[in-house]
């Protein structure tokens, strides 16, 4: 859980600076990128998530 939340503050702010960087009018605008890039990162932390979870599980689940 600590690298997710890792990843999630990190991908908000690699948004944040890059639309400074990249010129942004104001820290609005750039806090509002920072906005969509930490909604892209964190679709891509649960897609990622999930996948690892279900992989973990052997075959046939506690049934078998």
């Amino acid at each position: 859980m600590g690298r997710q939340l890792l990843i999630l503050v990190a991908g908000f702010f690699v948004g944040v600076f890059a639309a400074l960087a990249l010129g942004a009018i104001n820290l609005g605008t750039a806090l509002g990128v920072g906005q969509v890039t930490f909604a892209a990162t964190l679709v891509y932390v649960l897609l990622t998530d999930r996948g690892r979870r279900t992989a973990a599980r052997p075959p046939g689940g506690p049934e078998a």
